[in-house]
């Protein structure tokens, strides 16, 4: 890759991070983690898991301390409910509760199927190429942390 390539990678990763922001506004205490938290757990679920915080952390990728605080912030906001397994009480299950449910619907379901009306133009296969370049880009600069004074 050119160095004017990587130059425009990095350019449209920004630009991508400008499109988040775009999002609509969330409620009152409601982090954009949540929502990907609730999303992962419904995805989880319809594959016939019985989720638990590894589940999520494998799922996406995130270190389990991190999954397992924002679990407990969405607990007790009442998004998510826990319940210990019935055959083994070191392991805990993790559930949507009714008001997580509504929030997932409002912000999942509602705003991207309105989003996707307007995405037309985007191919899935340029969507796939798009979400596979930036996760290898992510994936390289995370495992080969560089600095400029090397």
């Amino acid at each position: 890759m050119t160095i004017e390539t990587i130059k425009a990678v990095l350019d449209a990763c920004y630009q991508a991070k400008r499109v988040r922001d775009l999002l609509p506004k969330l409620p009152k205490g409601v982090t954009s983690s949540y929502i990907h938290y609730l999303d992962t757990i419904e995805s989880l679920e319809r594959q016939g898991v019985r989720v638990k915080v590894s589940d999520i952390s494998d799922s996406l990728g995130l270190p389990r301390p991190g999954v397992t605080r924002t679990v407990k912030e969405m607990e007790a906001k009442g998004y998510l409910r826990k319940q210990a397994s019935a055959n083994d009480g070191r392991v805990t299950y993790i559930f949507i509760t009714d008001a997580g449910k509504q929030l997932s619907q409002t912000y999942n379901e509602r705003y991207f199927n309105r989003l996707a009306s307007f995405l037309n133009d985007i191919s899935e296969a340029d969507a796939e190429c798009t979400v596979r370049t930036i996760e290898k880009l992510h994936q390289i600069m995370s495992e080969r942390r560089i600095s400029i004074d090397e």
